[in-house]
C-alpha cells in the first residue's frame, strides 16, 4: 500500500445496501464494493470504510462488504468497518468520528450513481466534504431506472429529516 501522502484519497467511504436472506450481497452491495475495490487496487484510495449495519439480515452490511473486498484482494488492514448505521444519515453520523479518529481528510464517497446527490448532501450536513465516485451496473434494467425514480421521494424525506434533526 502507498503512503497516505501518495494517494489521491485517504479513504473511500463505501455505503451499504441490502444483504439477501441467505446472507449474500445484493447486486447493489456487490457493485459498490467491486467499484471501491478497483479504486483501492488502482492506488487511488488508501483505505476502505465500509458503512452499513444489520438492516435486513442479522449480519451487518459492512461485514459482508469487508468479506467481498478481501475476496477481491484488499488487505484486511486497509478495511475499516462502521456497522451501526441503518440508512444514509446513519452512515454519515457514524462514519464522521471514525474519519476524525484516523485523521483522514481526502474522502471519496462510493455508492450507486443515482444515490450520490442525496448522499453528498447528507455527508456535507455532517461536516464531511467528499468527492464522489458512482458505481453502475453493467447494463441498464427496469430496476436501475426505478431506483432513480425512488430517489425523488427519498430526497424529499431526507431534506425534511435534515431540517428537523441535529447531526
Amino acid at each position: 500500500m502507498k503512503n497516505l501522502m501518495d494517494v489521491e484519497f485517504h479513504c473511500a467511504i463505501v455505503l451499504g445496501a441490502k444483504v439477501m436472506a441467505d446472507g449474500s450481497p445484493s447486486p447493489a452491495l456487490a457493485r459498490r464494493v467491486a467499484h471501491a475495490a478497483a479504486l483501492a487496487q488502482g492506488g487511488r484510495v488508501a483505505h476502505l470504510l465500509m458503512s452499513g449495519g444489520a438492516v435486513n439480515h442479522p449480519t451487518p452490511e459492512a461485514q459482508v462488504m469487508r468479506n467481498l473486498a478481501m475476496a477481491a484482494g484488499i488487505a484486511a488492514d486497509r478495511i475499516v468497518i462502521e456497522d451501526r448505521s441503518r440508512n444514509t444519515i446513519g452512515n454519515a453520523r457514524y462514519c464522521a468520528p471514525i474519519i476524525a479518529a484516523h485523521g483522514w481528510t481526502r474522502l471519496l464517497l462510493v455508492t450507486d450513481t443515482f444515490h450520490l446527490p442525496r448522499a453528498r448532501l447528507i455527508f456535507a450536513r455532517h461536516g464531511l466534504t467528499v468527492a464522489l465516485s458512482g458505481a453502475r451496473p453493467e447494463s441498464v434494467s427496469a430496476e436501475w431506472l426505478m431506483a432513480h425514480l425512488r430517489e425523488i421521494p427519498a430526497m424529499m424525506k431526507t431534506l425534511y429529516r435534515l431540517a428537523v434533526e441535529k447531526p
